[in-house]
């Protein structure tokens, strides 16, 4: 592979911002909620890079016929790998293809077939774009892909901020993650946080149900690393819908002491006492079980009372029904006393409107 901007390049990120920014200098796009991804392509040779530049070649050998099919010869893209399911973006059939077995990396690029949405180029024959403006690279992004079609799409974008708010609100419903603003008259900057994401947040009420401890804990000083939280279901079930984390040192010890009245004694039922033995640890989705993500990382953690709820915020949920999780990890806001864990369910939580993807993708 012979190209003018060559890998590994860490993609530019964005800072997080409440409100869309308004201005002339501003272009506005869809925020994709997919895998970040650089393509590399010099005649057949293609490499798809991650955010953090590791390889993710072999996971998405659709994406790579498509780009031999529907992209220049040689060619440097920025985007998102996508994957949609029933209209909507779907993560979870996203996060499956990262798995080590070749058959099923096989299996589901035929069975879940993913897309590539391109916002930016970095490169075009023997040129580099990286020090172009925006404004000169969007129309050589689209000129480029003229002719593709799905599944390589070119991200929709608009200079009128009133827009880009409709699509804030709107495209959630088809599993999109917000919106981006970047500057028409600014440079490709890699791994310079140079574009402004605003990102869907909202609060929840969730019960208390377990912690695990800090990497940094000593049996001396024991400090806390994250919170185990958890929602009723329909049927009273207590069901781990994910994690509370970020805190100060001195704020982990606060707590391990706080909650330490709060601990399960021995021969003490739990509502996830099944989730403590070898079986737990094969399970991906439980707390005290092992996934691909986390490999052989410790994930045992300490059962609690399901007595105290915390307010915390958040994002988006991901999955349906009773099986919805917080897909990144929870910011704690604040203790709620007056809240009873038994009103702690499902039922508050916010649903979005649906909206079709396909009015999304060009």
């Amino acid at each position: 592979m012979d190209l003018p901007v060559m890998p590994p390049v860490a993609p530019m990120l964005a800072k997080s911002a409440k409100q869309v920014p308004r201005g002339d200098e501003w272009l506005y796009e869809p925020k994709w909620d997919g895998f970040r991804a650089l393509i590399f392509r010099d005649g057949d040779e293609v490499e798809i890079t991650s955010r953090s530049t590791k390889p993710l070649t072999r996971y998405f050998p659709d994406v790579v016929e498509a780009v031999r099919a529907h992209t220049p010869e040689r060619c440097v893209l920025d985007g998102e790998i996508v994957i949609a399911m029933d209209g909507r973006l779907s993560f979870d059939a996203l996060s499956n293809r990262i798995h080590p077995a070749a058959s099923r990396v096989t299996m589901l690029s035929r069975d879940t077939p993913a897309s590539f949405v391109a916002f930016d180029l970095l490169a075009l024959g023997d040129r580099s774009f990286l020090d172009e403006p925006l404004a000169v690279r969007r129309a050589a992004l689209v000129d480029a892909l003229s002719a593709a079609t799905a599944p390589i799409h070119v991200t929709r974008v608009t200079e009128d901020p009133d827009e880009a708010q409709r699509w804030f609100t709107t495209f959630e419903g088809a599993g999109l993650d917000g919106v981006i603003a970047k500057r028409l008259d600014g440079p490709y900057a890699p791994n310079g946080r140079t574009m402004v994401k605003v990102k869907h947040a909202r609060t929840a009420d969730v019960i208390v149900a377990g912690y695990r401890l800090h990497k940094n804990s000593t049996p001396e000083r024991p400090l806390l690393g994250s919170l185990l939280l958890g929602l009723h279901a329909d049927d009273g079930r207590l069901q781990h819908v994910g994690v509370a984390a970020s805190f100060t040192e001195s704020r982990r010890a606060e707590l391990i002491e706080e909650l330490a009245p709060l601990e399960v004694a021995p021969g003490e039922s739990h509502p996830w006492d099944r989730w403590r033995d070898d079986e737990a640890q094969a399970s991906g989705r439980l707390p005290g079980g092992q996934s691909r993500w986390t490999g052989t990382k410790d994930l045992s953690f300490v059962p609690l009372r399901p007595e105290r709820v915390v307010e915390v915020a958040y994002e988006h949920m991901e999955g349906e029904g009773d099986q919805a999780r917080f897909r990144h990890t929870a910011r704690f806001q604040r203790w709620r006393p007056d809240r009873e864990p038994e009103s702690c369910t499902y039922a508050q939580l916010e649903e979005v409107a649906r909206y079709d993807l396909d009015n999304v993708l060009l």
